[in-house]
């Protein structure tokens, strides 16, 4: 029995886990969470994680970033991650990297029924290709395409591409985003800072002040979890605002997706925020957003939408990938 590596690295956090391939399916041992910037590199978390004390067969990472030769200059982490130097921190194991919502369209086939929520039940076509979304501290998309050679995960920097507005609302937010950037992408608006940007659009259109308790939460806390804590619990109407907007974004960005894959398997909503913000995403705005596509809106109707439940879904693509590489 082989022992394998495998990591979800993140922009804000990074969890590996290690494994024992048991045939042919990975069982973990182990796992533990990082904070990402609280290390100069993915040799260092691993050093840590390993202690010197396990020798695995393979690894594989899916990371925040395109990967070109096996090397990723990561979007929102500020490390250069080779294959070459993490396969010699393992003494010359087998190491793979993989932009991280290719790992996460790999570990949604694995995924439990409980492990998912659906917001649209459309038809069930289990060979079809998948379209998947993750909106964390960036923006991530992919696809698992079905070919008649087997299942073929496909990588994109789609969160960087244009936003497009919808509304006159969205319309202003875009204005007032690209004041400040100059090109304002889906991630500039669908992301955990992407949240605290629209609250920020909004917060400066409004004649009403932010509520004193409001302010000081935010100044102490991360500003996007306050800002969906809040609208959860119905204590500030800007807050709800800013929350209905990003799940309006979400649905009509994820119909994008599902569009130019054509993914009629399915649309699976994946990453750190979906699983905080359920009640929003099951109000009705995102799926409203997801249809409002004019003559194809039938199309969509019959494409399965859910949400994961499961913030391990990357980390178990990951160590299926590692397990065949062992």
């Amino acid at each position: 029995m082989a022992t394998i590596l495998a990591g979800d690295i993140g922009g804000t956090k990074s969890h590996l886990g290690l494994y024992q391939v048991e045939r042919a399916e990975p069982r973990l041992l182990r796992d533990r969470t990082y904070v990402t910037r609280d290390y100069p590199g993915l040799e260092a978390v691993i050093a840590d994680f390993l202690g010197g004390q396990v020798a695995v067969a393979a690894a594989c990472f899916g990371v925040p970033g395109p990967v070109i030769d096996g090397v990723s200059h990561a979007t929102n982490v500020s490390w250069d991650i080779r294959e070459h130097a993490i396969a010699a921190t393992l003494g010359g194991a087998a190491v793979r990297l993989l932009n991280d919502l290719e790992a996460t369209a790999w570990g949604v086939r694995h995924l439990r029924e409980a492990d998912l929520l659906e917001l649209q039940r459309g038809e069930s076509r289990p060979d079809a290709t998948i379209a998947v979304i993750a909106a964390g501290t960036g923006l991530g998309e992919g696809a698992l395409v079905a070919a008649p050679s087997g299942w073929c995960a496909i990588a994109s920097e789609g969160g960087h591409a244009d936003f497009a507005p919808i509304g006159n609302d969205q319309i202003a937010l875009y204005d007032f985003l690209a004041r400040e950037f100059g090109h304002v992408s889906y991630e500039r608006v669908l992301s955990g800072p992407g949240l605290h940007n629209i609250y920020r659009f909004l917060l400066a259109r409004a004649p009403e002040p932010q509520p004193a308790w409001l302010a000081a939460r935010m100044a102490a806390e991360d500003p996007s979890a306050v800002i969906s804590e809040t609208a959860l619990a119905g204590t500030d109407a800007r807050c709800t605002h800013a929350l209905e907007m990003f799940a309006a974004i979400y649905g009509a960005e994820a119909a994008n997706l599902a569009l130019k894959f054509l993914a009629v398997g399915g649309v699976y909503i994946c990453g750190g925020i979906a699983p905080k913000i359920l009640p929003f995403l099951q109000n009705g705005g995102l799926l409203r957003a997801f249809l409002d596509k004019g003559r194809m809106r039938t199309t969509l109707e019959r494409i399965p939408v859910r949400v994961s439940l499961n913030p391990n879904t990357a980390l178990i693509g990951a160590a299926h990938l590692a397990a065949s590489m062992s």
